[in-house]
């Protein structure tokens, strides 16, 4: 069996993920609160082959382990850098929290990302026309006739003088429960350790941008091409040395 062309494979799939995570990273470089998809490797073991198998008597110095390249994905929850929109309806979160959206189905939904909007069923919604939820629990309706909306810092929202509830902030204790979806959105598996942020810190006007470095991510499309070519080298001259052996035994 060869194999460093079985390795050279393993490598292959590993970087296909790398370059997934870096695609998805770059595609994404602009939404408001998106974090980060993270890459890491390391290696697995896969039993063990005899350098010389002819060799007589070879002790464990003739044996070598198998080492194939094992993936693990993650997210980077560093914040994102905050900027001035000036708009009344983008709102940023200081610290820890994510806001919290009703989704499609019922199920809550979290993310960082406060661009929200009004509909014309007067809903206060986030990205992808999801509902921002208050503290109970409910949509957060606004009054009929409009007017200027302000958002104070713990998340109450008024409407002139008029209260009209305060924006859901909740964190997790364990963050690698968070499960992506889509948009900078999460769901909370079961073992993410919900709570609600007592005194949250919020800033009207201002937006939270992802915590992707463009050009971090250009560095790593490249380091990733000239890994992918010199791994599928590998197994092209591998491949050719088996013909050569196959042709000269006949």
């Amino acid at each position: 069996m060869n194999i460093g062309l079985y390795q050279s494979a393993s490598s292959l799939s590993a970087l296909e993920r790398w370059q997934d995570a870096v695609s998805q990273n770059l595609t994404s470089a602009q939404t408001a609160g998106f974090r980060k998809r993270t890459v890491q490797f390391s290696t697995q073991t896969a039993g063990k082959w005899n350098i010389n198998p002819y060799a007589k008597n070879a002790g464990a110095e003739n044996e070598h382990p198998v080492l194939f390249t094992k993936v693990s994905t993650g997210i980077n929850f560093l914040t994102g850098e905050t900027q001035p929109t000036r708009r009344e309806l983008d709102v940023a979160i200081q610290g820890d929290g994510f806001f919290e959206m009703n989704g499609p189905d019922g199920q809550k939904l979290y993310t960082r990302n406060g661009e929200f909007r009004v509909t014309p069923e007067r809903v206060l919604v986030g990205a992808g026309g999801l509902e921002v939820l208050s503290e109970g629990g409910s949509p957060i309706l606004t009054l009929p006739g409009g007017g200027a909306l302000t958002v104070n810092r713990d998340g109450t929202i008024f409407q002139g003088t008029t209260p009209l509830g305060k924006i859901s902030i909740q964190k997790f204790s364990n963050t690698a429960a968070l499960m992506p979806t889509v948009a900078g959105l999460f769901v909370a598996g079961p073992n993410a350790g919900k709570e609600s942020v007592d005194e949250p810190e919020l800033m009207q006007g201002y937006l939270e941008q992802s915590n992707v470095q463009p050009l971090r991510e250009m560095v790593d499309l490249v380091l990733i091409s000239r890994a992918y070519d010199a791994n599928q080298k590998i197994i092209t001259t591998a491949d050719q040395q088996m013909e050569k052996t196959l042709q000269a035994l006949g």
